[in-house]
């Protein structure tokens, strides 16, 4: 017999990873803010890659487990799972 795998998260909780990942993305986007002010040759790869590193090392810091309890104490709509859901 093989064991029951958990379902993760992100299935039973689709609303919560789309939120977080709007999140991540948002502040990666915020770390654009100086290089749009610079109009006059800005290379659009480095700009693009820079917000993907940003919402990558976001996204990483909110799957710790130190900062998903401080998520469900502060901010309980982003945190991964809801407080009642928790198994």
């Amino acid at each position: 017999m093989q064991p029951i795998t958990p379902m993760p998260t992100q299935t039973r909780h689709p609303w919560r990873a789309t939120a977080r990942t709007v999140v991540a993305g948002a502040i990666g986007a915020l770390s654009l803010l100086p290089t749009v002010a610079v109009t006059a040759g800005v290379d659009a790869v480095p700009a693009v890659a820079q917000a993907v590193v940003v919402a990558g090392a976001i996204t990483r810091v909110l799957a710790l487990p130190g900062v998903d309890a401080w998520l469900r104490a502060y901010v309980p709509w982003l945190a991964a799972a809801p407080e009642d859901k928790l198994a």
